[in-house]
């Protein structure tokens, strides 16, 4: 059983497939850090694996899917709908649902701020960038549908 597993596995993570959505993904991750680079002149590798700002990796990830689901099956398959109908949910909950949780987070790290002018208060802060502004999902969508087109 675990070596059947593990042969499943691996012929997942070696096929075409995964390796175009898996490397658009990455790239749009890299692109975050190096936009990093150029305006705070700092190299932060935790941008690869952190959530917001530009472009939206999960943009580039779900968009890259859907694109090669429509090379593969056909731009009028269920299944190309089915999967851009997934790449629709996770960007608008990228850029509503993770968006207002950071507007919330900007806003309590503002109270507990205020609060500790006046006393001590030995808490964390919140994470801000947790969504995507419209634009950076459009970027990262590109990034997605380019990446398809052209690697797979």
């Amino acid at each position: 059983m675990l070596q059947e597993t593990w042969i499943a596995l691996s012929t997942v993570v070696t096929s075409h497939f995964f390796i175009t959505v898996f490397t658009a993904w990455l790239f749009a991750s890299f692109v975050k850090v190096v936009l990093h680079l150029i305006k705070a002149r700092k190299f932060d590798f935790r941008l690869l694996v952190d959530t917001g700002r530009m472009p939206s990796s999960h943009s580039a990830f779900v968009m890259c899917l859907s694109t090669v689901v429509g090379l593969e099956t056909g731009w009028d398959s269920p299944l190309y709908l089915f999967a851009l109908g997934f790449a629709i949910l996770v960007m608008n909950d990228a850029s509503g649902v993770r968006r207002a949780a950071g507007h919330q987070a900007r806003i309590l790290n503002v109270i507990l701020d205020d609060m500790s002018q006046h006393k001590h208060i030995s808490q964390g802060r919140l994470k801000e960038f947790l969504g995507h502004t419209r634009l950076e999902v459009m970027a990262g969508a590109t990034i997605g549908v380019m990446w398809g087109l052209f690697f797979y």
